[in-house]
């Protein structure tokens, strides 16, 4: 039996879970937002938020917690690297990132990462300064909920798992998202819109007419005798 075995192990030994939820956590705090499957993400997500809350202390002992979490202080946005000489289509793609990680916390220059000859990190910014920094005072006025999951309606090649985007509050118009609105928005959106017009309308003096109300909207109101 499980009694008091809370969490999720998602099939992994909890050496290879740690190290998981890590390197996840280490890509989440580099992109602002990352996809994997829905299990996944349930598991990071209060990983991550525990990591915020300690970072939004700001002191040293705090600091010390955060990276005992992360495993080590690890060197950060390597994505950023633009080599020498490289080409329009490179740069272009570096810049697009760098545009959709700029919706969630503020980005390095990418000249503040450099590769020796080796390819090998020589100069990066380091993550813990990054969270500390950047991400936690985003969140100075928020307690708790930093993150959010997103299931996209995609499954996974090979198991057909479920996808998801999990990523910081902040940006909820992401290029995953914003174009495709659920059907529970979309009904909203019209109830929001009706009662706008009912208000509208009694506010002019209009009758306002018989007529039915939008799927999941207000009944519709009543005739008035002004």
């Amino acid at each position: 039996m499980r009694h008091r075995r809370a969490g999720y192990k998602l099939g992994r030994t909890s050496a290879h879970r740690q190290a998981m939820l890590r390197n996840m956590a280490a890509s989440l705090f580099e992109h602002g937002q990352i996809v994997t499957t829905v299990p996944k993400a349930k598991a990071l997500r209060p990983f991550v938020e525990k990591i915020v809350t300690k970072a939004k202390q700001g002191d040293l002992h705090s600091r010390r917690q955060v990276i005992a979490m992360l495993g080590r202080d690890r060197r950060a946005f390597a994505w950023l690297h633009l080599a020498r000489g490289a080409s329009e289509e490179e740069t272009e793609k570096v810049n697009a990132h760098r545009e959709r990680a700029a919706a969630f916390f503020d980005v390095p220059e990418s000249n503040q990462v450099e590769r020796n000859r080796y390819g090998e990190l020589r100069k990066a910014p380091k993550l813990v300064k990054h969270i500390f920094d950047n991400v936690a005072p985003r969140f100075a006025d928020r307690a708790g909920g930093y993150t959010r999951i997103v299931r996209i309606g995609a499954r996974r090649l090979g198991d057909a798992g479920e996808l998801c985007v999990i990523q910081f509050v902040g940006a909820e118009e992401g290029p995953e998202i914003g174009g495709n609105p659920s059907r529970r928005r979309r009904k909203a959106d019209n109830r929001t819109a009706y009662a706008a017009k009912l208000r509208k309308e009694r506010q002019a003096g209009q009758p306002v007419k018989q007529e039915a109300a939008p799927e999941g909207g207000e009944p519709a109101a009543e005739e008035t005798s002004e």
